[in-house]
């Protein structure tokens, strides 16, 4: 009897038990789609950095299966019973692997960004599907080769390291994240933290944020604006960093008026500007040859950018000038159409009004050298105030050599003065390449004693200089090695509560680096950790958590959290906390019973267990995911029969 698969596989077998060969090759098609399926996921390239080592690695793992396939492919003409139902367990793992990698390959770069742990999840169930298909597959009846077979060992063995892994999580995406979305303070460090998830999510060109847009309209249609409001407004802030137009390049009604236009009109592709899309009345050339529309390059190059929008080339320089002969044209073709060019300002001048400012910040520059302290001062504030404002002028500020004297005067003893340098140097900070500038010229341990002994505004501003330094990994161990940490669990400790997010912020960047773990333990950073999970007023439980997390795979660190009024404090934000405060939670108890049975008792004593399976009932995917690894950890350990009944 022929088996006929249904969307679920679903047929009639023959009534035979000891697997009657079945008629008709259906099972040998079914083979032959799964190796086409493995090949069209062969296909998938383009991955979203935050997942893509994940992707590529199931790709990697899937191309495995191949020999088993075709070597089932060339040995039958029909397969059996027993076999064609583990193929077909095998095929809905292909397709939910196939659908997985296909989201990561054209979703919404910001949704897996915030979502990662629960597409991970997704990755596990995957790999779960595909083991459990492989089992149960009977290799001798097949005639499967010892070569083909080790192959299939070699990704069961692939397969459970992966799902054995601690955390694939970015933390410093994660906390990039996190303050994004909980800082509520004017300074303009956020800038920083908004410029650098749009480089790691790949998110800082006009046509990357053009293909974000779709993927993030599409997800809002799929899911319902409550769901999806977090990347919406991150999208949001990134529009407003990029120096793009928004109204022209991302906002949807915009975009089909183009789109109408072009298709109604057939205006030639080359009339478009890359930037708006939309027809050019005053195209410019700049540094790499291509040409775009004045005011929208404008735009992008008054925004700091220095790379050209459609390649991506870094720019020689930032000059424009008229595509004269384009122009002309457009022009022509807008009157043999009868077609009327948006009324815009056409200015031949190719430069930017950018000299006066160079020139002012020229002067300020003189006058930090001044005898007169007055002078230097009011040059000092002027400079702390123009290095907030504008991307260009961080950069020319840096350019024209603002940096090494500003950090001499560092160390002036008017605590006033220091206050206004320091938040200048933080702001000047935010330039990727001033980072490094700013530590070559030594102004680390120069921030460091300010920390220590500045004004309360400049204790915190010293703190958000040093976590916005601390991003590049050699200015993490400058910060260890110059003794920084102590100051900085002094601020988490004493500081106002702004001065304590700034301290934990940075504390966090600066533990991402082994060695300075060690440092934070032995400047005491444990207590004032845990009266930030005490002090619900604060409410900076996640990041004394995500600070803990990290502190625990330390040794030292573990030592000391695991005493029983710690586990305590854990266990009550596992019962009382929010979803994120849950997981974060359970994620650390697993750490620490992961190394030390005591703390799995006396987390047990404080009646964890019960929280555990409300969280693998109701939790976030995540804590499921820690929720039932510290349940399988205590059945392990032979822990749960003990359990106090309550």
């Amino acid at each position: 009897m022929e088996w006929r698969t249904g969307m679920e596989g679903e047929g009639s077998k023959n009534d035979d038990k000891n697997g009657v060969i079945l008629e008709g090759g259906n099972g040998v098609e079914l083979v032959r789609e799964m190796v086409e399926m493995i090949q069209k996921v062969g296909t998938y390239t383009d991955f979203r950095k935050t997942l893509g080592k994940e992707c590529v690695n199931l790709v990697r793992r899937l191309k495995l299966l191949t020999p088993l396939l075709e070597e089932i492919r060339e040995l039958h003409t029909s397969i059996s019973c027993e076999a064609f139902d583990h193929l077909l367990d095998l095929n809905k793992a292909l397709l939910a692997s196939k659908k997985l990698l296909k989201t990561c390959n054209s979703g919404s770069k910001i949704f897996l960004a915030l979502e990662s742990e629960a597409v991970m999840s997704r990755f596990h169930q995957v790999y779960d599907k595909i083991n459990q298909a492989l089992n149960g597959l009977p290799y001798e009846k097949l005639g499967i080769s010892e070569e083909v077979k080790e192959q299939v060992e070699l990704m069961h063995m692939q397969l459970k390291r992966a799902k054995r892994r601690t955390e694939t999580q970015d933390m410093e995406l994660a906390m990039d994240m996190m303050v994004v979305f909980t800082r509520n303070d004017d300074r303009n460090a956020d800038d920083a933290i908004i410029e650098r998830l749009a480089k790691k999510l790949e998110l800082h060109t006009a046509a990357e944020l053009a293909t974000e847009s779709v993927a993030v309209k599409k997800l809002v249609k799929a899911k319902g604006k409550n769901a999806t409001h977090q990347v919406v407004e991150l999208l949001e802030k990134f529009k407003q960093i990029s120096g793009v137009d928004e109204n022209s390049v991302l906002d949807e009604p915009a975009l089909v008026r183009c789109l109408e236009k072009s298709k109604s009109l057939l205006i030639p592709h080359e009339f478009l500007c890359p930037i708006s899309l939309e027809i050019m009345a005053d195209p410019v050339i700049i540094a790499t040859g291509q040409t775009y529309e004045r005011e929208s390059i404008q735009k992008w190059l008054n925004s700091g950018h220095r790379t050209c929008p459609k390649t991506g080339q870094k720019l020689n320089h930032s000059t424009v000038a008229p595509n004269f002969a384009l122009r002309n044209l457009i022009q022509q073709w807008c009157e043999m159409n009868n077609y009327d060019l948006p009324k815009k300002e056409v200015c031949d001048d190719p430069d930017i009004a950018s000299s006066p400012l160079a020139e002012e910040i020229s002067s300020l520059i003189q006058n930090l050298y001044s005898s007169y302290v007055d002078v230097q001062r009011d040059a000092i504030i002027r400079i702390r105030m123009m290095s907030k404002e504008s991307p260009d002028s961080r950069i020319l500020i840096a350019n024209s050599g603002g940096i090494p004297p500003l950090v001499c005067l560092l160390s002036c003893a008017d605590s006033e003065t220091q206050q206004h340098i320091v938040t200048a140097l933080l702001n000047l900070s935010l330039d990727e390449a001033n980072k490094r500038l700013i530590a070559r010229e030594g102004a680390i341990p120069a921030i460091i004693h300010v920390l220590r002994s500045g004004t309360e505004e400049a204790k915190e501003n010293s703190a958000a200089a040093l976590f916005s330094l601390s991003i590049l990994e050699e200015n993490k161990v400058l910060v260890g090695c110059s003794n920084g940490i102590l100051p900085l669990v002094d601020l988490l400790r004493t500081g106002t509560n702004r001065g304590k997010k700034d301290a934990a912020t940075a504390l966090f960047s600066l533990v991402l680096n082994q060695a300075n773990r060690s440092r934070a333990v032995k400047a005491g950073i444990i207590p004032p950790l845990l009266h930030l999970l005490e002090d619900k007023t604060l409410d900076m439980i996640d990041e004394a958590l995500s600070i803990l997390l990290l502190i625990a795979s330390h040794a030292e660190g573990r030592n000391e959290i695991g005493c029983m009024s710690f586990v305590r404090t854990l266990v009550e934000i596992v019962r009382d906390g929010t979803p994120k405060n849950k997981e974060c939670a359970t994620a650390v108890i697993l750490e620490l019973g992961s190394n030390n049975s005591s703390c799995l008792l006396a987390a047990l004593q404080y009646g964890v267990y019960n929280h555990l399976i409300e969280i693998t009932r109701s939790g976030t995917t995540r804590a499921q995911r820690k929720a039932n690894s510290l349940l399988h950890l205590m059945k392990k350990n032979e822990h749960i029969p003990h359990i106090p009944r309550k």
